[in-house]
């Protein structure tokens, strides 16, 4: 199929952008487009007005203080596969995006497209859900627990935009599991789990493709899980994610 003919503007700044979204419900931000064009042209969403961010240098940085690393919106996966950015995660950041979808998605997909969208498969919303992560906007500032709200449901209001978002650097002693099941490589998730493990602290367990996105078991849930030594088949037969078993073996490495 072929998406329905759609108006395009190129956005002069972020807030530019965001008034034109404010005052046309019709329209629809743009940014790496690798699953809201494919949407389109499947006509499973629709918009009168694209709205071109891409280019915007305000979603492009990356910065970081003692503590905090903090990912422009419109950085792509393949930036932070590459490496491309500062580490603040021991490797988690490279691994979660090297598991996105195929290379050419990867060059032009973005980590803050990705949250927008919510899709219950997709791999940032989990690891950034299990990282602790804070989501800014245009507008605010919003825990990722609180960001995310289900499939496809997220808390960004109209005309609201993701501007970046910041992750807790690991302190020593930090560990952490990640896996995926998928038909192939590159396919959609079938089962996706993120495991954070700080010092001190109850470990996040964060997982994907359930029937409501991104979702985070509950500490006493997780600490027992951790704890337990649980055979990978027993475990599936328990919850259906044999991802878990494995991303917390991954820990042990």
């Amino acid at each position: 199929m072929k998406p329905s003919a759609v108006t395009w503007n190129r956005a002069e700044s972020l807030e530019a952008a965001a008034t034109i979204l404010q005052d046309d419900v019709s329209a629809m931000p743009l940014a790496g487009g690798q699953s809201l064009v494919v949407m389109l042209g499947l006509r499973v969403t629709a918009a009168e007005r694209l709205v071109g961010i891409a280019h915007l240098p305000e979603l492009a940085g990356v910065s970081e203080d003692g503590a905090v690393l903090r990912i422009g919106a419109g950085v792509t996966h393949a930036a932070i596969e590459d490496g491309r950015i500062p580490d603040a995660t021991d490797g988690l950041l490279a691994r979660v995006a090297s598991g996105i979808a195929y290379r050419a998605v990867r060059n032009l997909g973005t980590i803050g497209g990705s949250l927008a969208l919510s899709d219950p498969a997709a791999d940032w919303p989990v690891a950034l859900l299990a990282l602790e992560a804070t989501v800014v906007t245009t507008a605010r500032r919003i825990a990722i627990g609180e960001f995310l709200q289900g499939a496809y449901a997220t808390a960004l209001e109209t005309g609201e935009l993701i501007r970046a978002v910041e992750i807790p650097r690991f302190t020593p002693g930090t560990r952490w599991g990640a896996y995926k099941v998928a038909r192939k490589a590159g396919a959609f998730a079938d089962s996706l789990c993120v495991v954070v493990q700080r010092p001190g602290a109850a470990p996040r367990i964060a997982l994907g493709a359930t029937a409501h996105g991104a979702v985070l078991l509950a500490a006493g849930t997780a600490e027992a899980i951790a704890a337990a030594d649980l055979d990978a088949d027993v475990f599936r037969r328990r919850c259906h994610l044999a991802s878990v078993t494995r991303a917390l073996k991954g820990m042990e490495a």
